[in-house]
């Protein structure tokens, strides 16, 4: 499959923030991207280029945290001043705040059905809510340290868990227990995700080194030593056959999990890269730095081929409860734990960043059976100075959401698709706008409430006043 790929290309760049970028998100339409900064803001960038980016003010302290929800009519964001925050991703820039945690929440994430939210926090908990009317659900508590990131599996079933106490924690959301603990040894996983498949995890840890955790055998299936500094953030390819991560090391990096290889090394930050995601089609990524600037970039991943792997996963994933943990899970990767990919000399690692406009990626010949390294350099364009057409060209071939997707991968009939994302995005509206209605109940009931004291202090008021 991999000999179907093509090399990255950077597709779009947004400079806004006026500080560290922390999180990266994409809608589900791929219509807008969007980001929390150490600038206390949320923005989302819309994809199209003639349409002006959204800067949401509102968190006090920096954002650690952002994420569409899935129908992409909801945004979340977690902050350092300990609130969690949605938003309607629109310029009315509405949003709804509440109080999740005693210290800093690093993280939010949405589970698949867009109902609950998790969140991570520096008070050392993991926190469950009901997104109607952010209803707290429930906690869980054994992490002894700060509590980085918390994520949903893709059947909503298990929770995962990353802390400074340098563990990870699998949690059943059901029973609200601690399934097993996997251990850092060397360092902390500063993020966790689930593999589509729902099979397995990976930790992008300080150790400088990515982790891939089988959850049923509890055993490491693959370990990449490919960074010189702490990896922040990583992301799964939809297929589930490509990892990206991102590094302090200042480059993103994309591994092919099938035969355990690093394929690609991506330069373009200047300085560290903070965070790194997907789109929902893993058409393009996103990356977001240090450098307060966010690059979109097209994965050029030829996926025609990736039906069969998605069929197993979906089929993996919708299978019955765990099962028990000497069992085998099936994992279509090269699971050999000591394929194990150390940093080499790289004349792409000494590249001359002339501006933060320029990428250069280095590309692993390993597929052909070579150990040889190829660099590739390539400068764009800043988006700012080039022409119109330019920036046209560069975006003319961003995808609508489509359900052309779901019909080549999954089989899923092109009229369905669409219809059942219509009814998820009615639902979400239809959600939103009944809490919108209870919390305007609730207010007039309050003042009704108010109302009537004042009525009856009147009148006893008045009583007094006619007795003396």
């Amino acid at each position: 499959m991999t000999s179907s790929l093509s090399d990255p290309t950077l597709e779009r760049h947004f400079k806004g923030h006026r500080d560290t970028v922390t999180s990266v998100d994409f809608s589900c339409n791929m219509k807008q991207i969007a980001t929390g900064s150490m600038d206390s803001c949320v923005m989302i960038w819309n994809m199209k280029p003639q349409m002006r980016a959204y800067r949401f003010d509102g968190h006090k302290d920096a954002v650690t945290s952002v994420q569409f929800s899935p129908s992409g009519h909801l945004v979340a964001s977690a902050s350092r001043d300990k609130t969690v925050r949605l938003w309607v991703p629109s310029m009315k820039a509405e949003s709804t705040v509440f109080r999740a945690h005693t210290a800093t929440v690093r993280s939010v994430n949405f589970s698949g059905d867009g109902q609950t939210l998790v969140t991570a926090s520096d008070d050392k908990t993991i926190k469950v809510w009901m997104v109607h009317r952010q209803k707290f659900l429930f906690s869980l508590n054994q992490h002894i340290n700060w509590v980085r990131c918390a994520k949903f599996s893709p059947d909503d079933r298990l929770i995962v868990s990353s802390s400074d106490d340098k563990t990870i924690k699998l949690w059943d959301k059901n029973s609200r227990e601690c399934i097993h603990s996997f251990y850092e040894h060397a360092g902390y996983a500063n993020h966790v995700d689930f593999h589509p498949s729902g099979t397995c995890i990976a930790a992008a840890s300080t150790d400088n080194s990515v982790k891939v955790w089988d959850i049923r055998s509890h055993k490491m299936l693959q370990h990449y030593q490919v960074h010189s500094g702490v990896v922040n953030s990583l992301s799964f390819h939809m297929a589930g056959n490509f990892l990206i991560t991102a590094s302090s090391d200042s480059t993103v990096k994309i591994l092919d999990l099938v035969e355990g290889k690093l394929l690609y090394t991506l330069h373009g930050h200047q300085g560290p890269v903070t965070c790194v995601a997907f789109s929902r089609t893993g058409e393009y990524f996103a990356s977001g730095g240090s450098d307060e600037q966010v690059m979109v970039w097209k994965s050029n991943f030829d996926c025609s081929e990736c039906g069969d792997t998605v069929r197993l996963q979906h089929k993996t994933a919708s299978s019955a409860q765990a099962p028990p943990a000497s069992s085998t899970a099936h994992f279509p990767f090269n699971s050999n734990p000591s394929v194990l990919h150390s940093q080499t000399s790289d004349p792409s690692e000494h590249f001359n960043r002339q501006d933060s406009q320029t990428a250069a990626y280095t590309q692993s010949s390993s597929r052909s059976g070579s150990h040889s390294r190829a660099t590739h350099s390539h400068t764009y364009k800043n988006p700012s100075t080039s022409s119109s057409t330019t920036r046209q060209t560069q975006t003319q071939g961003l995808p609508q959401h489509s359900s052309q997707s779901h019909t080549s991968d999954g089989g899923v009939p092109p009229g369905l698709a669409s219809t059942l994302e219509h009814i998820i995005g009615q639902l979400d509206i239809l959600t939103q706008t009944v809490s919108i209605l209870e919390q305007r109940l609730t207010l007039t009931e309050d003042k009704l409430k108010e109302c009537l004291e004042n009525q009856m202090e009147i009148g006893l008021h008045l009583q007094r006043r006619e007795e003396a």
